[in-house]
């Protein structure tokens, strides 16, 4: 099998940003050399530390555990800051020569970040049959330089929108009513002026969550072909506008009054609580709620494409990535066969909200809101990448983005300056 060896310390580091106290209590313990033996530990690093992607990692890991008790598993969690503090460990470890033997993270342009870090692991594709079990976009988004470089282990939908049935309801707001930006404002407004609960509860801690909101508003309030044209590098500056006057809106008007406080849990937590009536985010939301006793699909929650994408499928991934001069090569490979196969995505999955990459998985291990969302996909007219989270735009770019949205964005509003820099950010 074929290592890059050679370390490329400049784009280890792109988009990474500096490592925190958080970043360095992850490094603590684990300096050292790589290269382990065959029968060394397979040391994997993810993000999920609590809700939903906790119960998921833990489902992950008995599995794994379970099918292979010969193979030592140490599973490692880093969380904070929407995956900010793992990569910056990861960057650090890899800087020094020192790499786990694998680590979540994205596909798609964002592998450009580790440029001659990561090993090749064509033959395990090839020998494990994922070329055909996976779909396309899955197939072509974990190949860099003419190599696989990762295996996914689960597909999030990011163009959601998710509320409380009994706030809506006493609202008289018909969520599946709404199919445009517009229609949702309207909703808000109304949510406001009939109830005493938050139009739309938004964790904003970090920037993330309004770059990813920024994303799909995009896509609702100027289409696919415009938002293509953005990913692609070529954004129109008068639909950025556009997107971010509806957000400014949102931001200004409905959303709680602790947002820049709160994280994506906490945001959550008004949802199943009753406090608020809608919120964005990817589908690992419906894991929250999935968790969450006694708070069912379609009689306490319900889901809607976000107004104005329909027909739309946004593509985010989860997925492990192959280190190379990895410190436990047979190991490793036992760990990313598993991942990419169907007992890890059924295990992983069912708790996380989202879906199994692979096209051979049976629905009826899922719920009916993962069942409908696998229907969803496979009836997509289009499967956009997202824009936040790897598959859109490189790390660098998203860095660069993010930015602006926290020097321009994150209150007061300015809408010119802010469309501005993103449209620097992101054009060739």
């Amino acid at each position: 099998m074929m290592k890059d060896t050679e370390l490329n310390r400049r784009d280890v580091l792109k988009g990474a940003g500096g490592v925190g106290a958080a970043g360095m209590l992850g490094l603590a313990g684990c300096m050292g050399g790589g290269g382990g033996g065959s029968d060394a530990p397979v040391e994997v690093l993810h993000g999920w530390t609590g809700g939903d992607g906790a119960t998921a990692a833990e489902a992950l890991e008995e599995a794994f555990n379970e099918a292979h008790p010969d193979t030592e598993l140490d599973m490692n969690p880093i969380g904070g800051g929407g995956n900010q503090n793992l990569d910056a460990v990861v960057a650090n470890r890899l800087q020094n020569d020192n790499p786990p033997s694998s680590f979540a993270n994205w596909p798609g342009p964002n592998l450009a970040r580790y440029e001659g870090v990561l090993g090749d692991v064509s033959d395990l594709w090839d020998e494990a049959g994922f070329t055909d079990s996976h779909v396309d976009e899955a197939v072509d988004l974990h190949q860099y330089n003419g190599a696989f470089r990762a295996v996914p282990l689960g597909s999030h939908r990011l163009n959601c929108l998710f509320y409380n049935s009994a706030v809506v309801e006493e609202a008289g707001v018909d969520p599946e009513s709404l199919t445009s930006a517009e229609d949702l404002l309207g909703a808000l407004e109304t949510v406001a002026s009939e109830t005493d609960k938050i139009p739309m509860t938004h964790g904003g801690s970090g920037t993330w969550t309004k770059a990813q909101l920024f994303g799909v508003m995009l896509l609702s309030t100027a289409g696919y072909d415009s938002y293509m044209s953005f990913v692609d590098g070529s954004p129109n500056r008068d639909d950025v506008v556009g997107a971010l006057d509806a957000l400014a809106t949102v931001f200004e008007n409905y959303i709680n009054e602790d947002s820049a406080s709160i994280g994506l849990t906490e945001s959550n937590q008004n949802i199943i609580e009753g406090e608020a009536a809608f919120i964005h985010q990817g589908n690992w939301a419906a894991g929250a709620y999935r968790n969450a006793e006694g708070f069912d699909y379609n009689e306490d929650w319900g889901f809607k494409t976000f107004p104005g994408t329909e027909g739309m499928y946004t593509l985010h991934f989860d997925s492990f990535l192959y280190p190379s001069n990895n410190p436990s090569p047979e190991g490793t490979r036992t760990w990313l066969e598993f991942v990419g196969g169907p007992e890890a995505q059924i295990a992983f999955n069912q708790y996380k909200g989202s879906i199994p990459t692979r096209t051979d998985v049976d629905k009826s291990e899922f719920g009916p809101y993962l069942q409908e969302t696998m229907d969803d996909f496979a009836a997509a007219e289009q499967r956009p990448p997202n824009i936040q989270h790897g598959l859109g735009i490189s790390a660098e770019q998203r860095s660069q983005l993010n930015d602006v949205i926290a020097s321009e964005f994150s209150g007061p509003y300015n809408v010119e300056a802010a469309a501005d820099g993103i449209v620097d950010a992101v054009s060739n």
